[in-house]
């Protein structure tokens, strides 16, 4: 089954008082659209990512998330869910979210996604919990009304089905031209989190809604003969290798670690046991995406990573660069917030004797508090 996600993002933002459009604008370290986009990225079931942007904002998407898929939205948010509907022909199943909603976690999406199981749409939603008034002083009761938030998901057929058929005006999401079908839609339960971002003073609560994680790894691994040396996704030559179950970079498995505990989520033996042969000589990239994508399932996100090796030889800098560039890259970061160092341990130790290489870890993390 085919599932995508279509993050809607063509707007203005003329009130949030930013002078870009408000899904561009930073929100916690990185631009709004962002984080919702690395949450869907990181979902496994999610397939595909498509970003429905205004006219000329290419530049704008290219530098809040590189190489992003996209479309071309229109001038309401109907006609921009009709674009990436007709981009998307073939998917089996569809989530719709507002970019102005950057803190999706992983635990909505599976709501979403097993309500659809039995029902053509979900949303998620949240109890009216304040007192309403109308115009006129009257109370309004808040027995069976609920604040609805997006990402809403859909049997892909049923919302283009809704879209053909829709001659109401201009609806208010999706799921409203789902019901006038006759459709029921199943409401889930949503997240504080998910709040819409607006006025100039959502940006500063979005920003205190958030909490920052440091944690450490640290690794050994064995020098011995007849082995490659990966250190920081790079292979560097030397006569000899570290030795371990999978391809034994240290580096990696230090930052590996460093990641999982900003989390709480174990170590890199939880994950990958060195017990089970499927791991043996395995690329340690992996293990660091992996620790990467627990972080942004939960709508976190990796800021700096700190990396310090201890050896004696082989000598580290003229291999630095071309370490943060790979670090870099498995864990979507720029250069600049990737530190690289080596020391010795002047010729103490079984580092300094030749006999292994250490690594020392420490990840910085950004993390909604709803998620911690």
């Amino acid at each position: 089954m085919t599932t995508v996600a279509l993050i809607v993002a063509a707007g203005t933002g003329s009130r949030s008082g930013s002078t870009l459009p408000k899904q561009f604008a930073p929100v916690a370290g990185r631009a709004m659209l962002a984080w919702s986009h690395a949450a869907f990225s990181a979902h496994p079931a999610i397939d595909r990512v498509v970003v429905a942007i205004g006219a000329g904002q290419e530049a704008l998407l290219g530098a809040a998330v590189p190489g992003a898929d996209w479309v071309t939205g229109g001038a309401t948010r109907r006609d921009s869910v009709a674009a990436g509907l007709a981009a998307l022909v073939g998917a089996e199943r569809i989530l719709v979210h507002d970019a102005a909603r950057p803190f999706l976690t992983a635990a909505v999406i599976d709501r979403l996604l097993d309500a659809l199981v039995d029902h053509h749409a979900a949303i998620p939603v949240l109890p009216v919990a304040d007192t309403l008034v109308g115009t006129d002083g009257a109370i309004v009761p808040r027995a069976g009304l609920h604040r609805v938030q997006t990402p809403q998901v859909f049997r892909y057929a049923t919302l283009a089905a809704a879209h053909a058929a829709w001659a109401g005006g201009e609806a208010t999401d999706d799921a409203q031209m789902v019901r006038a079908l006759g459709h029921d839609v199943a409401l889930i339960e949503g997240d504080s989190m998910l709040e819409k971002i607006t006025y100039p003073a959502d940006f500063a609560r979005a920003g205190s809604a958030m909490e920052t994680r440091f944690a450490s790894g640290f690794d050994v691994h064995r020098l011995e003969d007849g082995e490659e040396l990966w250190l920081g996704g790079v292979l560097i030559p030397h006569h000899q290798g570290l030795s371990g179950h999978s391809d034994a970079d240290v580096a990696l498995h230090a930052i590996t670690d460093a990641v999982l505990g900003t989390i709480a989520a174990g170590d890199i033996g939880t994950h990958f046991p060195p017990s089970d042969p499927q791991w043996r000589g395995a690329e340690s990239g992996q293990f660091l995406a992996h620790a990467r994508s627990l972080v942004e399932a939960k709508g976190g996100r990796i800021t700096f990573v700190d990396l310090t090796l201890m050896c004696e030889a082989p000598k580290i800098g003229p291999h630095r660069a071309a370490m943060q560039r790979r670090i870099a890259e498995l864990l979507g970061l720029t250069t600049d917030r990737v530190s690289v160092k080596a020391t010795t341990t002047e010729r103490l130790g079984f580092t300094g004797r030749g006999e292994g290489i250490a690594a020392q870890a420490v990840a910085t993390i950004t993390l909604p508090l709803a998620a911690a």
